[in-house]
């Protein structure tokens, strides 16, 4: 019989065993360990757990409510080890991760001039946003049913919020590294715009 803990990860509650409960505790002190301390480093530590969370409820099943060491390592292996990432010359390059390359529709509201639905369809096609702008527009001049599927997809497609649906828009791999160069780059834009004030 293994001891089970009860733990919160990013607002949700998981019962894990005991020795998975201490397999996770390393693993995310070493990713607190890696991170420089400067302003993002909360915002990175969220967004890890929160995926840590996805991750989890994914693999919990009916038969099997418990999170256990396999469902730990497992994890570990789709983020990727801190220390598996080397600073070379060219700046911090990551180890070749066998985490699923899942390309999801999202709403990008971060590059949105309405909605965000061409901007994430264009995230999702790997395609410039302008072009389907122009293509509903074509069909809401010509047709008016470019209003209408807009309005549709607008409802119907969900907006990216976290940092791991940001990356799963655009194809990338939701690993520790890129979770981290992402909340950096978002913090570092974020800056730009407040010193264009």
């Amino acid at each position: 019989m293994n001891k089970t803990v009860t733990i919160n990860l990013s607002g949700t509650i998981f019962h894990i065993e005991e020795q998975a409960y201490k397999v996770l505790e390393k693993y995310l002190d070493s990713i607190e360990l890696s991170l420089e301390p400067d302003d993002d480093k909360k915002e990175i530590l969220q967004d890890v757990e929160l995926r840590i969370a996805e991750l989890f409820r994914e693999a919990i099943t009916i038969a099997n409510q418990v999170v256990t060491v396999k469902m730990v390592e497992k994890v570990i292996e789709v983020l990727g080890e801190p220390d598996a990432f080397s600073n070379g010359p060219e700046g911090p390059t990551e180890q070749r991760s066998s985490g699923p390359r899942i390309r999801k529709l999202y709403r990008d509201t971060d590059n949105r001039l309405a909605g965000g639905v061409c901007s994430g369809l264009g995230a999702y096609f790997s395609v410039d946003p302008l072009i389907f702008r122009i293509l509903f527009v074509i069909f809401a001049l010509m047709f008016f049913s470019g209003v209408i599927v807009y309005l549709i997809l607008w409802v119907v497609i969900p907006e990216a919020r976290t940092t791991a649906e940001k990356l799963e828009m655009k194809g990338q791999p939701v690993t520790f590294e890129n979770i981290k160069r992402s909340v950096k780059a978002e913090f570092e834009n974020v800056k730009r715009n407040f010193n264009k004030w």
